[in-house]
Formats: C-alpha cells, sequence, structure tokens
C-alpha cells in the first residue's frame, strides 16, 4: 500500500481539537488522520493512518456499496453536501452500532478533496439486540436504524408499522435508550390484551370507589412513565370510546383518573406499534383521524424478514449464542442454507422460536436439517386450508388447532381469521 499523502495540518489541528471521534479520509476512503477520541475507540488494532475506512470500520475489502450497504462517501459525492447514516462498525468492543456524519471538505477550485467522519456510538443495549433480534447490516435495517437515531433526540410520536414478530418493542426501547428520558422509565401496555371495560383504568388509573372493585387508588401507566416513554403496543386495537381520551391526552398533555375531577399534567413521550393499516381503519370509521394525524408525526416501517434476508443468517447465530451461553453450536451449510430460503412469516418471533425448538433437539455440536421444521411441521403449525370461512371450524378441530399452535393467541386469531373476542369466548367456552 502506498503512503497516504500529508493532509492540511490545519484539518489535522482541527480534529485533534473535537472530544467525539473523528477521522479525516481522501475521496479513495484512505484515512489520512485520526483523533484520539478515535484512536482510543480502536485501541487493539493496528494503526489505522492509511487503511481505508471500509476495511478498518468494517472488514471488508472493497467500499461499503459495492458490499451491499450505503456508503456516506458515495451518498456525499453525488449531493455534494453533509451526509448521515447508521451502520454497524467492528470495534474492540465488539460490534455496534454507529451514527456517521460525513462532512465533505473543498479545495481553492471548490472540488472535494477531503472528508471529516464523525462516529457517535448508538448506546443500545447488545445483550437485549442478540436476545431479540436488534441485529442487522442489511440496507433496509440500516435505513430503518438510520431513522431511529434521527428522531431519538426530539420528543416527537412516533409510529412503529410493520408486520407481527418483526421487534416493535424492541424499537420503541431503542428509540428510549437514544433518547434525553432514557433515565426515565419505558412503558409498555399491549392494547390487544385489555378488556375494553379496564382500558381507561389501566392507561389512566382510577380512584378509590370510582366502579365495583376499585378498593384503592391506583396509579395509571402514563403516570408510571412520567418523565419517560409510553410505549403503545397494537395501538390500531384501541377501542373508540377510549381513542378520544387518548387524543386528549396528545393534544392537552392532560389526564384524568377514573373517578376523578382532578387534572393531571402528563410528561411523557408516546411511541406507538401497530401491523393493522391505520389508514384503511380511518377510512372505514374504525380508527379516529385526528387521532392517526397525532400518532403518525414520524412514521416508522420495521421490514419484514424476508425483506432482509442477508440479515438472517447474523441474526440466526446472534440468537443461537444467546441461547446456547456456553455451548459450542453451529449450523451445518445445509441449515444455513434452509434458514436463508425460508420465508419467516413469522419474522423474528419465528427465527428465534425454531432456533430454541432446535437448541432441545440437537445432543451434538452442529444444528442440521434434522433439527429443523419439515414441510409438514410448517404446515401444521397454521390454520388448516381448504376452509372458506374459518369460523365454522368445529369444537373439536378449533381446540386441537389452538393447542398445537406456537404462536400466542393474537397471532392465532389472524391465522383463523376471526377476531380475537370470538376465540376467546369460543375458547373460554370449550375450555370452561
Amino acid at each position: 500500500m502506498s503512503k497516504p499523502e500529508q493532509p492540511p495540518r490545519e484539518l489535522v489541528s482541527f480534529i485533534e481539537s473535537l472530544n467525539e471521534p473523528h477521522i479525516l479520509c481522501d475521496r479513495n476512503y484512505r484515512i489520512l488522520a485520526a483523533n484520539e477520541a478515535y484512536r482510543v475507540k480502536w485501541v487493539g488494532q493496528r494503526e489505522v493512518v492509511g487503511r481505508t475506512c471500509y476495511e478498518v470500520s468494517h472488514r471488508y475489502s472493497v467500499p461499503c456499496d459495492q458490499a451491499g450497504e450505503s456508503c456516506p462517501l458515495q451518498r456525499s459525492l453525488r449531493s455534494g453536501q453533509r451526509e448521515r447514516i447508521v451502520h454497524l462498525h467492528h470495534t474492540h468492543l465488539g460490534e455496534q452500532f454507529e451514527n456517521i456524519e460525513l462532512t465533505p471538505i473543498r479545495d481553492d477550485t471548490g472540488e472535494i478533496a477531503y472528508y471529516i467522519e464523525k462516529l457517535d456510538p448508538l448506546p443500545v443495549q447488545r445483550s437485549e439486540e442478540h436476545a431479540r433480534g436488534l441485529l442487522g447490516r442489511s440496507p433496509a435495517f440500516l435505513a430503518m436504524m438510520e431513522m431511529v437515531a434521527r428522531v431519538a433526540p426530539s420528543d416527537a410520536a412516533v409510529l412503529l408499522q410493520g408486520e407481527s414478530g418483526t421487534g416493535k418493542e424492541l424499537v420503541a426501547n431503542a428509540i428510549h435508550q437514544l433518547s434525553r428520558r432514557s433515565a426515565k422509565p419505558f412503558v409498555a401496555v399491549d392494547c390487544s390484551g385489555l378488556a375494553e371495560t379496564l382500558f381507561e383504568s389501566e392507561l389512566f388509573g382510577h380512584e378509590r370507589g370510582a366502579f365495583t372493585g376499585a378498593v384503592t387508588r391506583k396509579v395509571g401507566l402514563v403516570e408510571a412513565a412520567a418523565g419517560g416513554t409510553l410505549f403503545i403496543d397494537e395501538v390500531g386495537d384501541i377501542p373508540l370510546t377510549i381513542q378520544v381520551k387518548l387524543l386528549r391526552l396528545l393534544e392537552t398533555g392532560t389526564f384524568r383518573r377514573v373517578g376523578s375531577t382532578e387534572l393531571l399534567k402528563a410528561d411523557i413521550r408516546v411511541v406507538s406499534a401497530t401491523h393493522r393499516p391505520l389508514s384503511d381503519m380511518v377510512a372505514d370509521g374504525r380508527f379516529r383521524q385526528d387521532l392517526f394525524y397525532r400518532l403518525n408525526i414520524f412514521p416508522i416501517y420495521l421490514p419484514a424478514l424476508r425483506d432482509r434476508r442477508e440479515d438472517i443468517l447474523l441474526l440466526a447465530e446472534g440468537l443461537l449464542a444467546r441461547l446456547v451461553a456456553g455451548r459450542n453450536l453451529r449450523f451445518s451449510r445445509e441449515a444455513i442454507a434452509w434458514l436463508r430460503d425460508y420465508a419467516f412469516p413469522g419474522n423474528v418471533r419465528e427465527l428465534r422460536n425454531l432456533l430454541e425448538r432446535a437448541c432441545l433437539l440437537c445432543d451434538g455440536d452442529e444444528i442440521d436439517l434434522r433439527h429443523l421444521p419439515s414441510a409438514g411441521e410448517i404446515r401444521s403449525s397454521r390454520a388448516p386450508a381448504g376452509l372458506a370461512d374459518r369460523t365454522a371450524l368445529t369444537d373439536h378441530a378449533l381446540l386441537e388447532f389452538a393447542r398445537s399452535f406456537s404462536g400466542n393467541r393474537k397471532a392465532l386469531a389472524r391465522q383463523l381469521g376471526l377476531s380475537e373476542r370470538t376465540l376467546y369466548r369460543r375458547l373460554k367456552a370449550l375450555e370452561g
């Protein structure tokens, strides 16, 4: 490798004066200088000056855009402006998400000659990433993480949209961790699991004697999240009568406990999530338009696992390491091919469930096709085929399918084409 050119002393002096990790690069990705904060960050590696940024950060032999990722340098060359992007980088602490800000520096002819790159680690818990799936380097996943990094420092309401199993609560938690509210509570409420009669009390709390059975005052989830983040999961399941009160909370920042006239102030940041098409629900009157606009200030789409296939093996290895801590277990070549080819309709949640099952079935040190579901097993875990009206399932068939289904009741209802309430009533009658 040829010796790198000597960069302007003024630029080197400038980045040395900065507290955050910065490097100076040329247009050919070559690192010309690195400040003390960057050198400390990359302790344990060889000298970085003279090496390419993609080799140091990613251990690639080619630039990021040639390896299937978005390259901030190429983006800046095209736009001629500062660019921001999220990447998964190798560091002496392991792989970490980092927010990269790249600033072009022009010479006296107006041409871009250098780049100053700032690296800002995203403090998302690594254990949670590996345990539950907030891990990836595909363009779709990194684009989502870039949106997370941009909105997290604000107090804007965020609406997470995506299929079940894509990790909406984990992304909501990441937004909380990256916000100024990270030291305060993160409180989640699953709207699909609440009966309408209890919803208002659960959310806003109640006073003693507010209704039959209210023997003490109860603090609601809005109060419990004071100063922090309230995550409203499956917001599309909120009854219309409660949607009005949630709208008032978002518009005025105030609420009342059930049975009280006292107006209380709410200091919370709201992140909501749904797998339902809220815009369609607004059109047919099942969801309030004004509430939709309040929640949808900053929408983030979570890609399905089939849309980020290059992340499947990375996720599988990370999840496997958590599931079999202390045990040396790997995937066979055939198992890797199976994982990459499978569509994963249940997304990351399904991947984790499949791996947990495989670990229990495997007595050796290699997971192979014997430990993964067959086509027949996959079919049997879903709703019976060929039924024009799934509500016509016999009681026996419904019970058998419910007992063999690996997902939760909400997923079971979707597979059967029933509402959760209908499914609940039928199962309760059969099991009672």
